[in-house]
């Protein structure tokens, strides 16, 4: 499983690829410097039960640790992760 991660101009997404077919992506804009809002996550019904929305969203939260950066979850999905995860919290916007 291959996770990458693409920015252009303020808006970026996390991509999952397995067997070069896409499995899922995750969607944010960037607010500022410091602030990236995940707006949307989406993963492909066969990859459904794999947990390749938490798997994008630890990307994303990678991302954001190595450059300082919080996180605003508007995505349900993403807003529910950070509600359940104590180990990602330190990057969620307060």
């Amino acid at each position: 499983m291959d996770i990458t991660i693409t920015e252009r101009d303020n808006k970026g997404f996390a991509m999952v690829r397995e067997n070069n077919k896409r499995a899922g992506v995750m969607t944010y804009s960037r607010a500022s410097e410091e602030l990236i809002i995940i707006d949307h996550t989406e993963v492909e019904p066969e990859f459904k039960g794999k947990s390749i929305g938490k798997k994008l969203l630890y990307k994303i939260v990678e991302m954001a640790r190595e450059n300082n950066i919080k996180i605003l979850p508007l995505c349900p999905f993403a807003n529910a992760m950070f509600k359940k995860l104590d180990d990602i919290g330190d990057v969620l916007k307060n």
